[in-house]
């Protein structure tokens, strides 16, 4: 399936994902999906896939998503390949993605170390806010 992309409609992750492919070619993506309220934001599930090609736009993601289950805000994309470049195997796919949920749980600003998008496409950042 061919998919011609206007640009001026493409989402920051539509542009996001062509770069990242066309830097580094076929990867492995770690999605975390969150959940924001108010100043608070919560990790609600995560996955990874791998992307072979740019053809992905948003409306897949989303569609994709959708089978979580779980109304969500945000998600953040943490593009990895192996040693030798390309996508990675499963079990090193799991063991990373294990760690990369830890972290998050530990520190919501890891969100930031990847690629964090709304859920029109659009990027974000979490800002730390002073507790009061």
């Amino acid at each position: 399936m061919s998919i011609s992309r206007d640009h001026a409609a493409a989402t920051d992750f539509d542009r996001w994902i062509a770069t990242e492919f066309g830097k580094s070619g076929p990867f492995t993506a770690f999605a975390v999906l969150v959940e924001i309220a108010g100043h608070s934001v919560a990790p609600l599930c995560s996955t990874y896939f791998n992307v072979i090609g740019d053809e992905v736009d948003w409306g897949e993601i989303t569609v994709l998503f959708a089978g979580a289950g779980r109304d969500w805000d945000a998600a953040a994309f943490f593009p990895r390949t192996d040693a030798g470049g390309g996508p990675l195997d499963n079990p090193n796919a799991r063991t990373q993605l294990r760690e990369l949920e830890e972290r998050v749980d530990d520190d919501k600003l890891v969100l930031n170390e990847g690629h964090f998008f709304d859920k029109w496409g659009r990027r974000m950042k979490i800002e730390e806010v002073e507790q009061q």
